[in-house]
Protein backbone atom coordinates (compact mmCIF):
# COMPACT_ATOMS: atom_id res chain seq x y z
CA UNK A 1 0.00 0.00 0.00
CA UNK A 2 1.91 2.99 -1.33
CA UNK A 3 1.38 6.55 -2.54
CA UNK A 4 -0.29 6.64 -5.93
CA UNK A 5 2.27 5.79 -8.69
CA UNK A 6 1.96 6.57 -12.40
CA UNK A 7 1.49 2.87 -13.09
CA UNK A 8 -2.00 3.19 -11.61
CA UNK A 9 -3.21 5.20 -14.61
CA UNK A 10 -4.96 2.17 -16.23
CA UNK A 11 -6.86 1.62 -12.98
CA UNK A 12 -7.99 5.23 -12.91
CA UNK A 13 -8.99 4.95 -16.54
CA UNK A 14 -11.14 1.88 -15.89
CA UNK A 15 -12.99 3.69 -13.12
CA UNK A 16 -13.39 6.75 -15.36
CA UNK A 17 -15.10 4.88 -18.19
CA UNK A 18 -18.92 5.29 -18.09
CA UNK A 19 -20.92 2.10 -17.74
CA UNK A 20 -18.10 0.07 -16.18
CA UNK A 21 -19.51 -0.77 -12.77
CA UNK A 22 -17.30 -2.45 -10.14
CA UNK A 23 -19.06 -5.74 -10.95
CA UNK A 24 -18.17 -5.42 -14.66
CA UNK A 25 -14.58 -4.41 -13.88
CA UNK A 26 -14.14 -7.47 -11.66
CA UNK A 27 -15.45 -9.69 -14.45
CA UNK A 28 -13.10 -8.12 -16.98
CA UNK A 29 -10.10 -8.44 -14.68
CA UNK A 30 -10.96 -12.06 -13.99
CA UNK A 31 -10.83 -12.68 -17.73
CA UNK A 32 -7.88 -10.46 -18.77
CA UNK A 33 -5.94 -10.38 -15.45
CA UNK A 34 -4.73 -6.76 -15.71
CA UNK A 35 -6.32 -3.40 -16.55
CA UNK A 36 -3.70 -2.90 -19.28
CA UNK A 37 -4.89 -6.09 -20.96
CA UNK A 38 -8.52 -4.99 -20.70
CA UNK A 39 -7.77 -1.67 -22.39
CA UNK A 40 -5.66 -3.34 -25.10
CA UNK A 41 -8.27 -5.99 -25.93
CA UNK A 42 -9.88 -6.13 -29.34
CA UNK A 43 -13.59 -6.14 -30.00
CA UNK A 44 -13.49 -9.88 -30.59
CA UNK A 45 -11.62 -10.52 -27.36
CA UNK A 46 -14.03 -8.32 -25.37
CA UNK A 47 -17.03 -10.05 -26.96
CA UNK A 48 -15.76 -13.37 -25.62
CA UNK A 49 -16.35 -12.21 -22.02
CA UNK A 50 -19.77 -13.48 -20.81
CA UNK A 51 -22.48 -10.90 -20.13
CA UNK A 52 -20.50 -7.87 -21.32
CA UNK A 53 -22.79 -5.51 -23.21
CA UNK A 54 -22.02 -3.99 -26.59
CA UNK A 55 -22.19 -0.56 -24.94
CA UNK A 56 -19.40 -1.49 -22.53
CA UNK A 57 -17.32 -2.91 -25.35
CA UNK A 58 -17.72 0.31 -27.34
CA UNK A 59 -16.70 2.40 -24.31
CA UNK A 60 -13.55 0.32 -23.73
CA UNK A 61 -12.55 0.53 -27.39
CA UNK A 62 -12.90 4.32 -27.18
CA UNK A 63 -11.05 4.58 -23.86
CA UNK A 64 -8.46 7.07 -25.14
CA UNK A 65 -11.22 9.70 -25.10
CA UNK A 66 -11.17 9.50 -21.30
CA UNK A 67 -7.39 9.35 -20.75
CA UNK A 68 -7.07 13.07 -20.05
CA UNK A 69 -9.70 12.97 -17.29
CA UNK A 70 -8.13 9.86 -15.78
CA UNK A 71 -4.70 11.50 -15.79
CA UNK A 72 -6.12 14.55 -13.99
CA UNK A 73 -7.67 12.28 -11.34
CA UNK A 74 -4.37 10.48 -10.90
CA UNK A 75 -2.42 13.73 -10.59
CA UNK A 76 -4.86 15.10 -7.99
CA UNK A 77 -4.58 11.87 -6.01
CA UNK A 78 -0.77 12.08 -6.12
CA UNK A 79 -0.82 15.70 -5.01
CA UNK A 80 -3.14 14.91 -2.09
CA UNK A 81 -0.66 12.49 -0.53
CA UNK A 82 -3.33 9.84 0.08
CA UNK A 83 -2.40 6.21 -0.38
CA UNK A 84 -4.03 3.85 -2.85
CA UNK A 85 -4.40 0.09 -3.03
CA UNK A 86 -5.78 -1.67 -6.12
CA UNK A 87 -7.83 -4.83 -6.46
CA UNK A 88 -5.06 -7.17 -7.64
CA UNK A 89 -2.50 -6.21 -5.01
CA UNK A 90 -1.82 -8.52 -2.04
CA UNK A 91 -2.47 -5.63 0.36
CA UNK A 92 -6.06 -5.29 -0.83
CA UNK A 93 -8.41 -6.60 1.92
CA UNK A 94 -9.12 -10.26 1.17
CA UNK A 95 -12.73 -10.37 2.34
CA UNK A 96 -13.64 -7.27 0.35
CA UNK A 97 -12.15 -8.87 -2.76
CA UNK A 98 -14.67 -11.73 -2.43
CA UNK A 99 -17.83 -9.64 -2.91
CA UNK A 100 -19.42 -9.48 -6.39
CA UNK A 101 -18.62 -5.80 -6.90
CA UNK A 102 -15.46 -4.80 -4.99
CA UNK A 103 -14.01 -1.33 -5.62
CA UNK A 104 -11.23 -1.40 -8.21
CA UNK A 105 -9.15 0.87 -6.02
CA UNK A 106 -9.31 2.32 -2.53
CA UNK A 107 -8.00 5.68 -1.35
CA UNK A 108 -7.06 5.85 2.30
CA UNK A 109 -5.56 8.16 4.88
CA UNK A 110 -3.82 6.47 7.80
CA UNK A 111 -2.79 2.85 8.20
CA UNK A 112 -4.50 -0.48 8.69
CA UNK A 113 -3.56 -4.10 9.27
CA UNK A 114 -5.32 -6.19 6.62
CA UNK A 115 -4.62 -9.37 8.61
CA UNK A 116 -6.81 -8.20 11.51
CA UNK A 117 -10.41 -9.46 11.31
CA UNK A 118 -13.04 -6.73 10.98
CA UNK A 119 -16.46 -6.33 12.56
CA UNK A 120 -18.74 -3.52 11.43
CA UNK A 121 -20.99 -1.69 13.88
CA UNK A 122 -23.71 0.43 12.32
CA UNK A 123 -26.95 2.11 13.29
CA UNK A 124 -29.04 5.24 13.52
CA UNK A 125 -27.58 8.72 13.14
CA UNK A 126 -30.20 10.03 15.56
CA UNK A 127 -29.39 7.42 18.19
CA UNK A 128 -30.58 7.14 21.78
CA UNK A 129 -28.18 7.28 24.69
CA UNK A 130 -28.77 3.53 25.13
CA UNK A 131 -27.73 2.91 21.51
CA UNK A 132 -24.65 5.12 21.77
CA UNK A 133 -23.51 3.48 25.00
CA UNK A 134 -24.06 0.01 23.53
CA UNK A 135 -22.11 0.76 20.33
CA UNK A 136 -19.23 2.24 22.35
CA UNK A 137 -19.23 -0.70 24.77
CA UNK A 138 -19.23 -3.37 22.05
CA UNK A 139 -16.52 -1.67 20.01
CA UNK A 140 -14.30 -1.19 23.04
CA UNK A 141 -14.66 -4.83 24.12
CA UNK A 142 -14.28 -6.33 20.64
CA UNK A 143 -11.00 -4.52 19.97
CA UNK A 144 -9.59 -6.30 23.02
CA UNK A 145 -10.04 -9.56 21.09
CA UNK A 146 -8.06 -8.21 18.14
CA UNK A 147 -10.99 -7.14 15.95
CA UNK A 148 -10.89 -3.96 13.89
CA UNK A 149 -14.09 -1.92 14.12
CA UNK A 150 -15.52 -0.74 10.79
CA UNK A 151 -18.20 1.95 10.46
CA UNK A 152 -19.19 4.94 8.36
CA UNK A 153 -18.11 7.93 10.52
CA UNK A 154 -21.69 9.24 10.55
CA UNK A 155 -23.14 10.85 13.66
CA UNK A 156 -24.79 8.62 16.23
CA UNK A 157 -23.95 4.91 16.36
CA UNK A 158 -21.05 5.14 13.88
CA UNK A 159 -19.31 7.83 15.91
CA UNK A 160 -19.81 5.94 19.18
CA UNK A 161 -18.37 2.74 17.65
CA UNK A 162 -15.28 4.51 16.34
CA UNK A 163 -14.71 6.20 19.71
CA UNK A 164 -15.12 2.91 21.56
CA UNK A 165 -12.36 1.38 19.45
CA UNK A 166 -10.10 4.43 19.71
CA UNK A 167 -10.38 4.58 23.49
CA UNK A 168 -8.74 1.15 23.63
CA UNK A 169 -5.06 2.08 23.19
CA UNK A 170 -4.44 -0.96 21.00
CA UNK A 171 -7.75 -0.71 19.14
CA UNK A 172 -7.97 -0.11 15.40
CA UNK A 173 -10.91 1.33 13.49
CA UNK A 174 -11.70 1.97 9.83
CA UNK A 175 -14.08 4.69 8.67
CA UNK A 176 -15.61 4.18 5.21
CA UNK A 177 -16.78 7.40 3.55
CA UNK A 178 -19.52 8.11 1.03
CA UNK A 179 -17.39 10.97 -0.29
CA UNK A 180 -13.80 11.58 -1.29
CA UNK A 181 -11.19 12.05 1.41
CA UNK A 182 -11.09 15.79 0.78
CA UNK A 183 -14.68 15.99 2.06
CA UNK A 184 -14.91 15.18 5.74
CA UNK A 185 -18.58 14.41 6.19
CA UNK A 186 -20.17 15.29 8.49
CA UNK A 187 -17.95 18.31 9.20
CA UNK A 188 -18.66 17.94 12.89
CA UNK A 189 -16.52 14.78 12.84
CA UNK A 190 -13.30 16.44 11.68
CA UNK A 191 -11.62 15.80 15.09
CA UNK A 192 -12.75 12.17 14.88
CA UNK A 193 -11.22 11.91 11.39
CA UNK A 194 -7.90 13.07 12.79
CA UNK A 195 -8.04 10.49 15.59
CA UNK A 196 -8.94 7.64 13.25
CA UNK A 197 -6.10 8.30 10.79
CA UNK A 198 -3.63 7.97 13.69
CA UNK A 199 -5.14 4.72 14.99
CA UNK A 200 -6.56 3.20 11.82
CA UNK A 201 -7.61 4.63 8.48
CA UNK A 202 -10.28 6.62 6.69
CA UNK A 203 -11.11 4.90 3.40
CA UNK A 204 -13.05 5.73 0.25
CA UNK A 205 -13.46 4.26 -3.23
CA UNK A 206 -14.26 7.75 -4.54
CA UNK A 207 -11.61 10.15 -5.86
CA UNK A 208 -10.59 12.72 -3.21
CA UNK A 209 -12.62 15.57 -4.74
CA UNK A 210 -15.93 13.65 -4.72
CA UNK A 211 -18.73 15.38 -2.77
CA UNK A 212 -20.94 13.38 -0.35
CA UNK A 213 -23.83 12.78 -2.76
CA UNK A 214 -26.79 10.66 -1.57
CA UNK A 215 -26.18 7.96 -4.16
CA UNK A 216 -22.69 7.33 -2.81
CA UNK A 217 -23.81 5.99 0.56
CA UNK A 218 -25.37 2.68 -0.57
CA UNK A 219 -22.09 2.01 -2.39
CA UNK A 220 -20.23 2.89 0.81
CA UNK A 221 -22.40 0.42 2.74
CA UNK A 222 -21.32 -2.53 0.58
CA UNK A 223 -17.69 -1.81 1.50
CA UNK A 224 -18.55 -1.75 5.21
CA UNK A 225 -20.30 -5.12 4.89
CA UNK A 226 -17.67 -6.54 2.54
CA UNK A 227 -14.71 -5.76 4.78
CA UNK A 228 -16.29 -7.45 7.79
CA UNK A 229 -16.73 -11.03 8.90
CA UNK A 230 -19.79 -9.85 10.84
CA UNK A 231 -22.06 -6.81 11.01
CA UNK A 232 -23.69 -5.56 14.21
CA UNK A 233 -26.78 -3.35 13.92
CA UNK A 234 -27.34 -1.47 17.18
CA UNK A 235 -30.31 0.77 16.37
CA UNK A 236 -32.11 1.18 13.05
CA UNK A 237 -35.48 2.36 11.83
CA UNK A 238 -37.49 0.15 9.50
CA UNK A 239 -36.07 1.92 6.46
CA UNK A 240 -32.44 2.83 6.95
CA UNK A 241 -29.00 2.50 5.46
CA UNK A 242 -28.02 0.22 8.33
CA UNK A 243 -30.52 -2.38 7.14
CA UNK A 244 -29.00 -2.14 3.65
CA UNK A 245 -25.62 -2.91 5.19
CA UNK A 246 -27.10 -5.86 7.09
CA UNK A 247 -28.82 -7.19 3.96
CA UNK A 248 -25.58 -6.99 2.02
CA UNK A 249 -23.71 -8.76 4.81
CA UNK A 250 -26.24 -11.59 4.60
CA UNK A 251 -25.86 -11.76 0.82
CA UNK A 252 -22.08 -11.97 1.26
CA UNK A 253 -22.57 -14.91 3.64
CA UNK A 254 -21.31 -12.93 6.62
CA UNK A 255 -22.77 -13.03 10.12
CA UNK A 256 -25.46 -10.49 11.03
CA UNK A 257 -26.07 -9.48 14.65
CA UNK A 258 -28.77 -7.23 16.09
CA UNK A 259 -29.09 -5.51 19.46
CA UNK A 260 -32.61 -5.64 20.92
CA UNK A 261 -34.15 -2.42 22.15
CA UNK A 262 -37.34 -1.05 23.63
CA UNK A 263 -40.57 -2.13 21.94
CA UNK A 264 -41.65 1.51 22.29
CA UNK A 265 -38.69 2.84 20.29
CA UNK A 266 -39.03 3.38 16.54
CA UNK A 267 -35.24 3.15 16.37
CA UNK A 268 -35.41 -0.52 17.40
CA UNK A 269 -37.96 -1.63 14.82
CA UNK A 270 -35.27 -2.30 12.26
CA UNK A 271 -33.15 -4.36 14.62
CA UNK A 272 -36.18 -6.33 15.81
CA UNK A 273 -37.08 -7.02 12.18
CA UNK A 274 -33.58 -8.39 11.62
CA UNK A 275 -33.95 -10.67 14.64
CA UNK A 276 -37.24 -11.99 13.26
CA UNK A 277 -35.46 -12.64 9.97
CA UNK A 278 -32.78 -14.72 11.68
CA UNK A 279 -30.11 -12.25 12.79
CA UNK A 280 -28.30 -13.29 15.95
CA UNK A 281 -29.65 -11.46 19.02
CA UNK A 282 -26.77 -10.20 21.12
CA UNK A 283 -26.69 -9.12 24.74
CA UNK A 284 -22.94 -8.63 25.07
CA UNK A 285 -19.68 -9.03 23.18
CA UNK A 286 -19.37 -12.72 24.02
CA UNK A 287 -22.40 -13.51 21.84
CA UNK A 288 -20.36 -12.16 18.94
CA UNK A 289 -17.08 -13.78 19.99
CA UNK A 290 -18.73 -17.20 20.35
CA UNK A 291 -20.06 -16.96 16.78
CA UNK A 292 -16.78 -15.66 15.33
CA UNK A 293 -14.33 -17.57 17.55
CA UNK A 294 -12.38 -18.79 14.50
CA UNK A 295 -11.18 -15.22 13.97
CA UNK A 296 -9.73 -14.95 17.49
CA UNK A 297 -6.31 -16.30 16.59
CA UNK A 298 -4.91 -16.92 20.05
CA UNK A 299 -6.33 -17.57 23.48
CA UNK A 300 -4.11 -14.86 24.95
CA UNK A 301 -6.03 -12.32 22.88
CA UNK A 302 -8.86 -12.73 25.33
CA UNK A 303 -8.85 -9.81 27.77
CA UNK A 304 -8.74 -10.48 31.47
CA UNK A 305 -11.76 -8.79 32.94
CA UNK A 306 -11.64 -7.07 36.27
CA UNK A 307 -14.32 -7.87 38.82
CA UNK A 308 -17.42 -5.72 38.65
CA UNK A 309 -16.63 -2.27 39.92
CA UNK A 310 -17.81 -1.75 43.49
CA UNK A 311 -20.37 1.00 43.77
CA UNK A 312 -19.66 3.97 46.04
CA UNK A 313 -21.42 4.03 49.38
CA UNK A 314 -24.99 5.30 49.05
CA UNK A 315 -27.40 6.30 51.77
CA UNK A 316 -30.79 4.65 52.13
CA UNK A 317 -32.69 7.08 49.89
CA UNK A 318 -30.03 7.05 47.17
CA UNK A 319 -30.06 3.23 47.22
CA UNK A 320 -33.85 3.15 46.85
CA UNK A 321 -33.71 5.54 43.89
CA UNK A 322 -30.81 3.74 42.22
CA UNK A 323 -32.56 0.37 42.45
CA UNK A 324 -35.54 1.82 40.57
CA UNK A 325 -33.43 2.88 37.59
CA UNK A 326 -32.54 0.86 34.51
CA UNK A 327 -30.55 1.29 31.28
CA UNK A 328 -33.64 2.82 29.67
CA UNK A 329 -34.25 6.46 30.61
CA UNK A 330 -37.12 6.90 33.06
CA UNK A 331 -38.98 10.14 33.79
CA UNK A 332 -38.50 11.59 37.26
CA UNK A 333 -42.25 11.37 37.96
CA UNK A 334 -42.22 7.61 37.32
CA UNK A 335 -39.13 7.19 39.48
CA UNK A 336 -40.81 9.10 42.31
CA UNK A 337 -43.96 6.99 42.05
CA UNK A 338 -41.92 3.75 42.06
CA UNK A 339 -39.87 4.71 45.10
CA UNK A 340 -42.70 5.99 47.29
CA UNK A 341 -40.60 9.01 48.21
CA UNK A 342 -41.26 12.70 47.95
CA UNK A 343 -40.24 14.52 44.78
CA UNK A 344 -37.74 16.58 46.79
CA UNK A 345 -36.06 13.44 48.14
CA UNK A 346 -35.87 11.88 44.68
CA UNK A 347 -34.53 15.04 43.06
CA UNK A 348 -31.79 15.37 45.68
CA UNK A 349 -30.85 11.70 45.37
CA UNK A 350 -30.74 11.87 41.55
CA UNK A 351 -28.46 14.89 41.69
CA UNK A 352 -26.07 13.13 44.10
CA UNK A 353 -26.04 9.98 41.94
CA UNK A 354 -25.39 12.01 38.80
CA UNK A 355 -22.50 13.87 40.44
CA UNK A 356 -21.09 10.51 41.54
CA UNK A 357 -21.08 9.34 37.91
CA UNK A 358 -23.52 6.49 38.57
CA UNK A 359 -26.42 7.72 36.46
CA UNK A 360 -27.02 9.78 33.36
CA UNK A 361 -29.46 12.65 32.93
CA UNK A 362 -31.30 12.70 29.58
CA UNK A 363 -33.40 15.41 27.91
CA UNK A 364 -36.94 15.67 29.25
CA UNK A 365 -35.92 15.13 32.91
CA UNK A 366 -35.23 11.42 32.38
CA UNK A 367 -32.56 9.33 34.05
CA UNK A 368 -30.84 5.96 33.52
CA UNK A 369 -28.01 4.04 35.11
CA UNK A 370 -24.56 4.16 33.56
CA UNK A 371 -23.56 0.78 32.22
CA UNK A 372 -20.25 -0.54 33.49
Amino acid sequence: MTPCPDTYLPWFLLTELPGLSPRVVKKLLHHFKTPEAVLAASKTQLSSVPDISSRVIKTILEHKTFESDAQKRLTRAQDSGYRVVVLTEPDYPALLKEIPDPPSLLFYDGRFDISAPCISIVGSRNATRYGMDTAYYLAHRLTAFGFTIVSGMALGIDTAAHKGALDNDTGQTLAILGSGLDYIYPRHNRPLYCRIRKQGAVISEFPPDTAPLPGNFPRRNRIIAGLSCGTVVVEAAQKSGSLITARLAGEYNREVFAVPGSIKSSKSRGTHHLIKQGARLIENEMDIIDELSQFVHAENNRPSYEPTKKLPTMDKIQTMVYKNLDLYPEHIDHITASCGLTSAQVSAALLDLELSGLIVRHPGNKFSILEE
